[in-house]
């Protein structure tokens, strides 16, 4: 892990950082039936298939009030192509699709608090990222593994490889600053782990959109198909964030959520430089039971291992600075905005005042 590290600081130095984000599920329905996630719902289990309007300005006037910046906008895969309930609903408000509505919503919280989406919507083609790059300033999309064979993906369609792959690409041939990631104990091995971020970095090489990599440790959840899997173990664990710091490109950020792991600290000795996204108001609704630490404890955990922490904005800074090429024309002045002099995020709120 020492050259983890010294990669890592020789890259972004002492500065760890995180971005203060309010958490969007905007529909817990899903296509998708992955093993691991108690996110997805069954249409039964919610009172609407989707947030409405005013449920979503509620949450981001929340975040904005306490100094939020991102508004963090994650969605089951194409509800509306397996459950008729979802269909109706878009329908009756109007929308051709769910990435209709996120795109809608985007640029409802941008108008109305100011807070920078980010959209994690899945695997999407082309059309759709293009669509969602006018009104989200970044995207994502997790790998997570591209073993084609995994139990846990068997019923995920929008989970095969060639399909999380194509997302990224296309990502990088429309400048999107994306935020990707691999799934670690999932029925994956060592070699796995390897193809996955190679394939990464190879795309980053390519386009060099790839803003961060989060390596994420697999916890068992109840109610779901892999209830009574083992947890990642946490040498397998620091092992894969120390290989993704080794094979990814320096300039790719590299993060490690600290709500996942009981010492998070250790996290920084194999070689991360980010938090990822941290909420005062909202739960972490992928992993309900897993708490975000207080904000104080984040940072004399990250001070106590000798770096100092930043807040960031959804779009890492080599992005923000360089925004002609990286942020379409009708978000640069919300980018502008939100800056501070070295593309981090300022400590006011910005231009936009929530009432």
């Amino acid at each position: 892990m020492s050259e983890a590290r010294s990669i890592r600081d020789q890259a972004f130095g002492v500065r760890v950082t995180y971005s203060p984000k309010v958490f969007i599920p905007l529909t817990m329905l899903c296509r998708d039936r992955c093993g691991y996630c108690t996110f997805a719902q069954p249409p039964a289990r919610l009172e609407s298939p989707y947030l409405s309007p005013a449920q979503v300005r509620a949450l981001a006037v929340a975040g904005a009030r306490v100094g939020c910046h991102e508004a963090l906008f994650t969605l089951g895969e194409a509800p509306e192509d397996r459950y008729p309930v979802a269909a109706q609903w878009l329908a009756d408000n109007g929308y051709g699709s769910t990435i209709d509505y996120v795109a809608a919503m985007a640029q409802l919280v941008l108008d109305e608090t100011g807070l920078l989406p980010h959209a994690n919507a899945g695997a999407l083609p082309a059309e759709q990222l293009a669509q969602l790059r006018k009104v989200s300033p970044s995207q994502g999309a997790m790998v997570e593994s591209l073993r084609g064979d995994l139990e846990c993906h068997r019923g995920a369609p929008d989970k095969t490889p060639e399909r999380r792959l194509a997302t990224l690409e296309a990502a990088g041939e429309l400048s999107i600053p994306f935020t990707t990631g691999i799934l670690v104990g999932i029925g994956e091995n060592r070699d796995d782990r390897i193809a996955a971020l190679e394939a990464i970095a190879a795309s980053h090489r390519r386009h060099g959109h790839v803003q961060e990599v989060i390596v994420q440790n697999f916890l068992p959840k109840a109610g779901t198909a892999m209830h009574a899997a083992d947890p990642c173990p946490s040498d397998v664990y620091l092992d894969a964030i120390a290989l993704a710091r080794l094979i990814l490109p320096a300039d790719i950020h590299l993060q490690a959520p600290p709500n996942l792991s009981d010492d998070f600290g250790v996290l920084l000795d194999a070689g991360i430089d980010d938090w990822g996204g941290v909420s005062p108001v909202t739960a972490d609704h992928v992993n309900p039971e897993r708490p975000w630490p207080d904000l104080d404890i984040l940072r004399t955990v990250t001070e106590a291992k000798g770096f100092t922490l930043a807040p960031r904005l959804t779009v890492h800074p080599e992005f923000a600075r360089n925004d002609v090429k990286w942020i379409d024309e009708g978000l640069r002045f919300a980018v502008m905005d939100r800056s501070d002099a070295e593309g981090l995020a300022r400590d006011d709120a910005g231009a936009v005042f929530v009432h």
